[in-house]
């Protein structure tokens, strides 16, 4: 536990350089989690990559696991709020190709990030706790492309298939889904990303109509 300090900067600096210290910590179990996977890291070797003690580590996380849940809700948090954004970009209506190009690039970062979050993904099918928050996590993008989509309705229409905005959704992380899976074994993002940018756009317009 920290000691208080004595006037005002004293814990200002002490909170900073806790943040900075699970910063670090959580970069160094990325790379780590990514290369080995999740149950065969120790916390000696997350520690000894981010060049930090056990009391360290301690004093930010109380378990592996918790670490591990942080890691994943981190950058979880981050890519909902950037396809939210990606989506926001266009004007009343939407744009499908151009907004399918934003999103897929933010989608597909790169297949360390999906190893790590497959592992937590088999993590959250034995642990009830995690899977409430994957399924969290997964609730809020369908929600963020939802309601883009509900907007968007009176200038861009979606096929009928897809049903109401909230279907449609579901059928965007789907396909995401899929792709990532040929994703983490052929090791071909370029491939992916033309891949999952031709699912959506196919998807989310109607191949029956043709443009006037």
């Amino acid at each position: 536990m920290d000691t208080p300090a004595d006037g005002d900067g004293a814990p200002k600096r002490v909170t900073r350089r806790r943040i900075h210290t699970r910063a670090r910590l959580l970069e160094a179990a990325f790379g780590v989690f990514a290369a080995k996977g999740f149950g065969r890291v120790s916390i000696e070797e997350i520690c000894e990559a981010a060049g930090f003690s056990r009391g360290a580590f301690y004093s930010n996380f109380a378990t592996l696991d918790e670490l591990f849940f942080a890691l994943y809700q981190e950058r979880a948090d981050l890519i909902a709020a950037q396809v939210a954004e990606a989506l926001a970009q266009d004007g009343p209506g939407l744009d499908v190709p151009a907004a399918v190009d934003r999103v897929t690039e933010v989608l597909l970062l790169d297949v360390d990030w999906l190893l790590v979050k497959t592992d937590f993904l088999v993590h959250a099918a034995r642990d009830p706790e995690v899977a409430r928050a994957l399924l969290d996590h997964r609730a809020r993008l369908r929600e963020a492309i939802a309601d883009r989509l509900f907007r968007a309705r009176r200038h861009t229409e979606l096929p009928a298939v897809l049903g109401d905005a909230e279907s449609a959704a579901h059928a965007v992380v789907a396909a995401y889904d899929g792709v990532t899976v040929q994703l983490l074994l052929d090791r071909d993002v370029d491939a992916a990303r033309t891949w999952l940018k031709q699912l959506l756009t196919a998807l989310l317009t109607d191949g029956s109509r043709t443009s006037a």
